[in-house]
């Protein structure tokens, strides 16, 4: 028996008890690819049904031992749904209420404080189109300036303003935010994020900006238009992330639980 399971977890639904499995595997690739912050940053899925209920993790428990049924569910005035032994990150509250808020689209939201992710966040440069991944990420890119903790809920107005409908976000001096239909769209777009600022960070220990070399304006032209030609959730579900839970259950995880 899980321990640290949420009293009314036989009462969900098929529906929601999906979207806990993806959610709680989400929270377990994070840790495994050591993009967790100990107990802080956080991961949301809107819960099927018309309520906007959504779970997210359970406030002092790490990554790594997170479960489908350990997550809390919460309602837009940021109470639990149900019962449970754990409270929520206020921070995480105010960033995901924002978006699951205006966005329908949302079915799952991403945040993250890596290092060389929030490196590019700092930078004035910002992310720069210097390599494919980069091109791939940038034309559904939004920026939002740093307002301190995120424990005032009248950020939200300027954190829903910034995004407005793209899918990724730099929070300058702050980290990472990524949106997707699914868990697997989010994390997929997480991960091109994450892989563009680290390109960076390498890319700029080798030298200044008269170091890079440049790519035909034509080119990173062709890559967004590919980037906006949809089918991104189709590759992450049907491919990559069967093969990421795969990844999981051969480390032993027991997200399922």
């Amino acid at each position: 028996m899980n321990v640290h399971a949420a009293p009314h977890a036989h009462a969900i639904s098929e529906a929601e008890r999906a979207i806990r499995v993806d959610l709680a595997a989400c929270y377990r690739l994070v840790a495994l690819y050591g993009w967790d912050d100990l107990i802080f940053t956080h991961i949301s899925a809107r819960v099927p049904g018309p309520e906007h209920h959504f779970l997210i993790n359970p406030y002092g428990m790490m990554f790594e031992e997170i479960t489908a049924s350990s997550l809390v569910k919460i309602g837009l005035d940021g109470k639990p749904v149900s019962p449970s032994p754990y409270p929520v990150n206020p921070a995480g509250f105010t960033i995901h209420s924002a978006v699951h808020e205006v966005r329908e689209d949302a079915g799952c939201v991403m945040h993250l404080h890596t290092p060389d992710a929030t490196a590019v966040s700092t930078s004035k440069e910002r992310l720069l189109p210097l390599n494919q991944t980069a091109q791939l990420v940038l034309p559904d890119l939004a920026y939002h300036d740093y307002e301190g903790v995120a424990l005032d809920h009248d950020e939200r107005p300027r954190l829903q303003q910034d995004l407005g409908n793209k899918n990724l976000m730099l929070l300058h001096n702050h980290g990472t935010l990524t949106v997707g239909r699914t868990c697997a769209e989010a994390f997929l777009r997480m991960y091109f994020l994450e892989r563009a600022c680290t390109m960076q960070v390498r890319t700029r220990m080798l030298g200044g900006p008269e170091q890079d070399h440049p790519t035909d304006p034509v080119v990173i032209a062709k890559n967004a238009a590919l980037t906006q030609s949809g089918g991104l959730d189709q590759l992450a579900q049907k491919l990559v992330w069967p093969a990421l839970l795969r990844k999981l259950d051969r480390a032993g995880a027991n997200f399922r639980d």
